[in-house]
Order: structure tokens, then C-alpha cells, then sequence
């Protein structure tokens, strides 16, 4: 890693091939997992289609709320298939290919969970899901401080908890295309895994 770059990682081998193998994991204790839950209870519209970006094997939403679609990208098939809140996935490495393959204002909500550190271009995806989302919609960036350190970036490395919130939020604003831009500290009491949101909604269109 160089300080010239600060979206180089340590790992910048085919990203296709790190991630080959299905990991049935979770990436969070079960305290931060029930709190992100809450999070999509709280912000994601019932009925609604959602974009689960960065997604895996488990989606994390609330088991008793329908939501009318779940859209998933990731990189393993394997996973995406086992997951049963996906209603459709695609395979794609958006280090590769940043453009989402989904027309404009398809979504009514979104999420990122726990994966943002991986994103080499990050502020074009941003824009990208700007697109994709509609207006007003809400897009939540979830984030702890555990990661795959040879595939994070290095300035995801180099920052602790508040430095990743200012970092995440400046994703947002540097597309200029949302608003209403919410840092959340929702990390369980006691023992557990730190965990915070960054929650930021598509600026409606103006006449």
C-alpha cells in the first residue's frame, strides 16, 4: 500500500478470486446483528423494493416485514443463492464494473452492510445508487471496525470508528446527490461489536 493511493490494497489480486469460496459466516456478533436489524426495521419501507448491495448469504432485514423486492449484488453465487430474502441477485465486482445493472429509480430503500471498506471507487458507486434509488429514498451504509485486512482499502485501515464515519458520509456528499445525511452510533450496550450507520436519502427532484 502507498500513501499516493488510498483506495490501494494490500491483496490487489483478482477480487473474483478471494471471494470464490462461500463463506457462511457472520461477519458481526449477534448483539450487532439484531441491532442492524433494528435499523432496517426502522428506515426501510414496508412493501417496498430493496437494493441489497455488497450482499451475501443472509440480508440481515426483519423476518416479519414484507418487502415487495430484494435485489442482491455480490460476489459469490453460492452465497447469494442461499440467501432467502433475495427475490433476484447478480454477480458483479463493482472494484471491476461500478455501474449497478438496474434502471433508473428502481429502488425505494438500499443497503451496504459491513462491506464498504472493500470499495476502491466508492464515491462512483454512490452515484450510481443515486441513480437507482428514487427520490428520497434511503440508502444505509452499516459498518463495524472487523474486516478482511488485505482487502480493505488503506484509508479504511488507517482511521478508527469516528475517522470511518467522516469517511462514509463524505462518500455521500461527494455526489452531490443526497441529503438529509445521518451518522447513527447504534452499537449494543456492553460487550459486542461496535456498530454505525451512515444513512443519507436521493435529493428530490425540484421544478
Amino acid at each position: 500500500m502507498t500513501a499516493n493511493n488510498p483506495f490501494q490494497r494490500y491483496d490487489e489480486t483478482d477480487d473474483a478470486q478471494f471471494y470464490v469460496q462461500p463463506r457462511f459466516v457472520n461477519h458481526i456478533d449477534e448483539q450487532a446483528i439484531r441491532a442492524t436489524t433494528d435499523l432496517y426495521h426502522d428506515y426501510l419501507p414496508t412493501g417496498g423494493n430493496i437494493l441489497d448491495l455488497m450482499s451475501s448469504w443472509v440480508s440481515h432485514l426483519p423476518a416479519n416485514i414484507h418487502y415487495g423486492r430484494v435485489a442482491g449484488l455480490g460476489m459469490n453465487e453460492t452465497e447469494l443463492r442461499t440467501n432467502p430474502k433475495l427475490t433476484d441477485y447478480i454477480v458483479q465486482n463493482l472494484n471491476q464494473n461500478p455501474e449497478l445493472p438496474y434502471p433508473d429509480n428502481t429502488f425505494d430503500g438500499g443497503m451496504v452492510t459491513v462491506s464498504v471498506q472493500y470499495l476502491t471507487n466508492p464515491v462512483a458507486v454512490y452515484c450510481e445508487l443515486a441513480r437507482v434509488l428514487r427520490p428520497g429514498a434511503p440508502f444505509l451504509t452499516v459498518f463495524s471496525n472487523r474486516m478482511f485486512p488485505t482487502k480493505a482499502v488503506a484509508i479504511w485501515q488507517n482511521l478508527d470508528d469516528r475517522g470511518h464515519q467522516q469517511l462514509v458520509r463524505s462518500y455521500y456528499e461527494q455526489t452531490g446527490l443526497f441529503g438529509q445525511i445521518d451518522i447513527l452510533d447504534r452499537s449494543p450496550r456492553g460487550w459486542s461489536d461496535p456498530l454505525y450507520a451512515v444513512v443519507g436519502r436521493v435529493k428530490k427532484l425540484t421544478a
